[in-house]
């Protein structure tokens, strides 16, 4: 039975660090405090995910490069705890859909295991998971 993004099922946001991880990687100024040991155990990560491995099963590895992070000075860790919006291609505000308008889609997780999700560009690409290595994927909204 797979993992379903909160937007598809309703329940949760998938696996939050891994939202976080997905985050810093899609960031265009560079992976955001992935350096040094960070970045190989994130490395490690999301070869492990590559691979089949449940993001459930690594969290011993989450927990090392949460340590890492906060060692490095990053006060939040792989928590998503933002007073400010995140810049562009990160997370974006979604439109809202009222009655009589067209139905409305995101771009989330391309295997469900986190809880990504964006607003899609006009005639932009899909933007890729950097975990997973491929472009997100088109998720109604109900």
């Amino acid at each position: 039975m797979g993992i379903e993004t909160g937007v598809a099922s309703g329940r949760g946001g998938g696996h939050p660090r891994l939202g976080e991880l997905c985050r810093r990687l899609a960031d265009t100024s560079g992976p955001v405090g992935l350096e040094g040991r960070a970045l190989r155990l994130a490395e490690s990560i999301t070869s492990a995910l590559r691979s089949g491995r449940s993001p459930g099963e690594l969290d011993d590895l989450f927990d090392e490069l949460e340590e890492e992070l906060l060692a490095a000075g990053h006060s939040a860790g792989l928590g998503s705890y933002r007073t400010t919006p995140p810049p562009v291609p990160g997370y974006q505000p979604l439109p809202v859909a009222a009655p009589g308008h067209p139905a409305l889609h995101v771009l989330a997780c391309p295997r469900g295991h986190c809880g990504r999700v964006e607003a899609p560009g006009d005639d932009a690409p899909h933007p890729a998971c950097r975990v997973f290595d491929q472009p997100l994927r088109t998720v109604p909204i109900r």
